[in-house]
């Protein structure tokens, strides 16, 4: 079977945030949470988030966002989940919120496509270049039809609202580690450390479509 596998990262692949991570890399931890603060309880907007956040990763060298995906909090399996897609011949996909740059580090675990925000450290501007739920949706879609794939082809793993439109229009949706309302629209729920067993979870849906 010819299949997408698109996951989201933060929250899905690794305990807490990318941005919180690479914050901690060059000294500036407290100031991402407390932007991150503001902007969960809806005193900042996405654009305000990226125009407090982005200043303090002035002059972040690669070296240091290494170190920050090194340091991050991982769940256990995604290398095996990302080469057993690949030996498989499908595909996989990760669309997230977090800088691009970082992001696309996935690549060296066998993922196949990544997808994030167009952001440049210590520039305030480049809102424009955010991920919204609604653009998971459109990235999934144009992929889909380059694979020559349709949405049956396809699982979705996800955690928070910035997956809502994945999660309300696609059929095989796995939640992993996710909050209420992704739960809900959910095929699948998956609570745990280990993307394996959910990865696995997914398998069974598109599996099941099979029988």
């Amino acid at each position: 079977m010819n299949c997408l596998h698109v996951f989201d990262m933060d929250g899905t692949l690794l305990i807490g945030s990318a941005c919180l991570e690479i914050s901690r890399a060059v000294g500036a931890h407290e100031q991402n949470v407390a932007i991150q603060d503001a902007w969960t309880s809806g005193e900042l907007s996405d654009s305000g988030y990226w125009e407090n956040c982005l200043p303090l990763w002035d002059g972040l060298s690669e070296q240091q966002i290494d170190k920050a995906f090194a340091d991050t909090q991982w769940l256990d399996g995604i290398e095996s989940v990302f080469r057993n897609i690949e030996a498989r011949d499908e595909h996989s996909i990760v669309i997230s919120q977090s800088p691009q740059f970082f992001v696309e580090r996935l690549k060296a675990w066998g993922l196949g496509s990544a997808f994030g925000a167009k952001v440049t450290p210590g520039n305030a501007t480049g809102a424009e270049h955010m991920i919204s739920s609604e653009d998971k949706l459109k990235i999934t879609r144009r992929r889909l039809l380059e694979l020559n794939l349709n949405e049956n082809n396809c699982v979705a793993y996800g955690d928070s609202n910035s997956d809502l439109a994945l999660f309300e229009n696609l059929q095989h949706t796995v939640a992993v580690n996710a909050e209420d309302r992704i739960r809900k629209l959910a095929a699948a729920t998956y609570q745990g450390d280990d993307l394996w067993a959910a990865y696995t979870t997914g398998r069974k849906l598109l599996d099941a479509q099979d029988q």
